[in-house]
């Protein structure tokens, strides 16, 4: 089955209450453009086309624009909620998750976690797809300057710091071996946390043919990630090399950045102030790397105290000079 099909059919399930791509009408204005150009011999300029470029991107960028903000909120949503936070902290434990309802709350938190993550991925493939299709078309590569631009303006939904969290609770769910909620939802597989020579790395695939891969190996200070934030931009970092490549100090925090300072990786500018800690990620490092984790905590709490005595010493110095 095409792409196409496939993606009405998800659509046509998840409801009309959640946004999506015009995915076929923006396939047919392609498909005009193609016809457009074989009847005048490819006379007509294949880069610049005045048949789709008016309302093509523009179109795209607000619908987009529309399934990351509806993933975003329903995110938070769920990873804000009470229940999430309890089963985070382990307080379940000592309870019989078959009473109270408990049980129903873990089903639905499972359940609604891998629907909001399909639903982030199959709009992802689709925003890709149709970008190739647009340059294969005009023969150009405007669908990649456009995927680019859309990254810098965070409408690209897998680099969203919601979405690596929202990857990191379903792992800590299954881990918890609480059971899989009913439902449909084979669509996602693989989705776990892997290590290759003790790198971890966060696995999700999807219809057999796309995976993603979120490496977790700090890349300033090449360990994995110790109380990881994810900068807006995508990237994640240790909190302490992140104030670091921000140049402030954690006293201060992230948000004390100046907007010039940029990211190590891909040198984007004001990507630290809305920076977010990721809560469910570090609960799962600790868990899965508990001896590295109980060595780094013991590290940063002295590196930590070693630079919070150094700040208040330099704000003392400049008060008696």
């Amino acid at each position: 089955m095409k792409f196409c099909k496939i993606y009405e059919n998800y659509m046509k399930q998840v409801g009309k209450t959640l946004p999506g791509i015009g995915y076929r009408r923006l396939k047919k204005d392609i498909n005009k453009c193609r016809s457009h150009i074989q009847s005048c011999n490819d006379a007509l300029s294949t880069v610049d086309c005045s048949v789709c470029d008016g309302t093509f991107f523009s179109s795209l960028f607000d619908e987009m624009s529309a399934v990351v903000d509806c993933f975003l909120e329903e995110a938070q949503k769920l990873l804000d909620s009470p229940s999430l936070c309890l089963l985070g902290n382990w307080i379940y434990s000592c309870f019989d998750c078959s009473r109270n309802g408990v049980k129903y709350h873990n089903d639905v938190l499972i359940k609604e976690g891998q629907e909001l993550l399909i639903y982030a991925i199959v709009n992802a493939i689709a925003f890709r797809k149709i970008l190739k299709k647009y340059d294969k078309v005009h023969k150009c590569e405007k669908g990649r300057e456009f995927k680019s631009d859309a990254q810098v303006k965070h409408v690209d939904i897998l680099q969203s710091p919601w979405f690596y969290e929202l990857m990191s609770s379903q792992i800590n769910l299954r881990d918890k071996k609480l059971k899989a909620a009913s439902g449909d939802v084979s669509l996602l597989e693989g989705l776990a946390l892997t290590f290759n020579n003790d790198k971890p790395s966060m696995s999700c695939g999807l219809f057999h043919n796309f995976k993603i891969d979120v490496d977790l190996i700090c890349p300033i200070c090449l360990d994995i990630v110790f109380d990881a934030v994810a900068l807006t931009c995508g990237h994640i970092l240790c909190y302490t090399c992140a104030c670091s490549t921000a140049s402030v100090t954690i006293v201060d925090g992230l948000k004390a950045a100046a907007p010039r300072q940029k990211c190590p990786l891909c040198r984007q500018a004001r990507v630290y102030n809305d920076a977010i800690r990721l809560e469910e990620l570090n609960i799962l490092l600790s868990r899965r790397c508990p001896e590295y984790w109980e060595k780094r905590l013991e590290t940063e709490r002295s590196e930590r105290l070693r630079l919070v005595k150094e700040h208040w010493q330099a704000q003392l110095h400049g008060l008696v000079s």
